[in-house]
């Protein structure tokens, strides 16, 4: 196999290189876009650690529990009128030394911890259901127990109006708080909803829908212990990570997981002995790849077309062979029906394989 690790073969690691901080301020967060002409906010080598912010543009919706003054500051200093054409706040972008077009990106996601112990979902006018609520958007607030490694519901309030404006400020303590979800516990499994390099296209590209260069996908898998694969597009490949998520499920119906702001410590490696056509999820049993397509339907199909050619190429199976290894082994999911660009997945068991030279 050119790539793909069994469970019978033991993955070569990379010798950590220098580790490096990437707080978010003003300086080093791009609002809403990726941009292949932005200035790099760090440059680090091939196997150099970063520990970068990762600021949600949710943390208005409760802004005495989830924005402290480096959050205020970003939120104050940032103009509305430069928060565009996407929503998401990207840290970055990340500088690689060696990497070139036609590269590969690993990530791999040593660790995320949230910023504070709160975050929020909103029912949002772009949610899956949106005009089954007669068009009201509710905005719940979630409480993190970090010893349980659960949140849980501690009040939810009706939105005035419509959210519109990335990171929107709302004065809670005048709002009509409820109740929520009495009782309820949901797992926390924290996680970037968007990630990804600069896409080769001049100009911002927006970062709510997903695509080759990464983007929105909002896998709830791509966390801690999971590695990331992306194609480079532009020299450096000018990484950024935004949009933290302390839980979601598939689909994220309602428009939004719980959104709340991560510390990340990863590790980024070049890698020019493979190519694969999107974003490639390794987690400890599956690889997964990703669909994307206004048509649920095409995002399906482009997902399996991708896990298609991932046994073909990659694990050496016939077309014939893999086609059928897909039907019985792998499985199939919606990952968001949410951003415009709808987006599936397919993953199939890494143990399944035969160890290397077996």
């Amino acid at each position: 196999m050119a790539f793909l690790c069994d469970a019978g073969e033991t993955r070569a690691d990379t010798s950590p290189g220098a580790l490096h901080k990437l707080a978010a301020t003003p300086a080093t967060v791009h609002w809403g876009y990726f941009d292949p002409a932005l200035k790099p906010a760090l440059r680090v080598k091939s196997g150099d650690l970063i520990q970068a912010e990762a600021v949600t543009h949710h943390a208005g919706d409760a802004p005495q529990l989830m924005m402290d003054a480096g959050v205020t500051r970003l939120f104050k200093e940032i103009p509305e009128e430069d928060r565009n054409p996407g929503v998401h706040i990207m840290t970055g972008p990340i500088h690689v030394e060696g990497a070139q077009p036609g590269d590969m990106l690993e990530v791999r996601y040593l660790r995320m911890t949230p910023r504070c112990n709160y975050g929020s979902n909103l029912a949002a006018n772009w949610g899956y259901l949106y005009k089954e609520f007669g068009e009201k958007e509710r905005v719940t607030i979630y409480e993190l127990d970090p010893n349980a490694n659960t949140a849980s519901a501690l009040y939810a309030y009706d939105f005035p109006g419509k959210y519109l404006v990335p990171g929107t400020i709302t004065d809670c303590p005048v709002c009509d708080r409820q109740s929520a979800l009495k009782g309820v516990r949901v797992p926390a499994r924290p996680h970037l909803g968007t990630a990804g390099v600069a896409p080769a296209v001049d100009g911002r590209t927006s970062t709510i829908p997903p695509g080759v260069h990464g983007g929105n996908i909002d896998n709830w898998r791509i966390g801690a212990g999971a590695t990331m694969y992306y194609p480079v597009q532009v020299e450096g490949a000018l990484f950024s990570i935004g949009d933290p998520h302390v839980s979601q499920g598939d689909g994220e119906v309602s428009g939004t997981a719980i959104e709340a702001s991560l510390n990340v410590l990863m590790q980024i490696i070049v890698r020019k002995d493979f190519a694969v056509a999107g974003p490639l999820l390794e987690t400890p049993n599956w690889w997964i790849v990703h669909g994307f397509d206004e048509d649920l339907n095409l995002a399906m199909r482009d997902a399996s077309l991708k896990m298609l050619d991932l046994l073909h190429d990659h694990v050496g199976l016939s077309r014939n062979d893999a086609y059928s290894l897909m039907s019985v082994a792998a499985d199939a999911g919606v990952t968001q029906v949410v951003d415009g660009t709808q987006g599936a997945h397919m993953r199939i068991p890494r143990g399944i394989f035969p160890p290397k030279g077996g």
